[in-house]
């Protein structure tokens, strides 16, 4: 999967996090990702102007099979090994990578430089 995956940036900024059930149903239309932990709803939003802490999304456009072994080892690994944190989302088409947003470039590079080598 590694080899074959074509990381691509999406466009826009995002923020994860919690929410009450109130503001759940009210940005349900914009929630891009959805999680309910033991403290709450945690869910992955459109960061707003002047958030801090936006990340940026990449997509390893890669069929990414739900029993696949590997990838999200080898993407946060080749990550980490240069200092760029990521938080890393399974869904059932593709795996998607968020970084904080100053660091994108140099994630896409790292990403896209793996499928490469591998």
């Amino acid at each position: 999967m590694v080899r074959r995956m074509r990381p691509e940036r999406v466009a826009g900024r995002y923020v994860f996090r919690s929410l009450s059930p109130a503001e759940l149903a009210a940005r349900l239309p914009e929630i891009r990702g959805f999680f309910v932990e033991s403290e709450g709803p945690s869910a992955i939003l459109p960061a707003a102007p002047g958030d801090g802490d936006a990340m940026a999304q990449i997509t390893l456009q890669v069929h990414s099979a739900l029993d696949g072994v590997g990838l999200t080892a080898a993407v946060s690994g080749a990550l980490a090994a240069r200092g760029i944190p990521c938080n890393m989302v399974a869904a059932l088409h593709h795996d998607h990578v968020f970084v904080p947003e100053d660091r994108a470039e140099a994630a896409l590079a790292v990403l896209t430089a793996l499928a490469a080598e591998t």
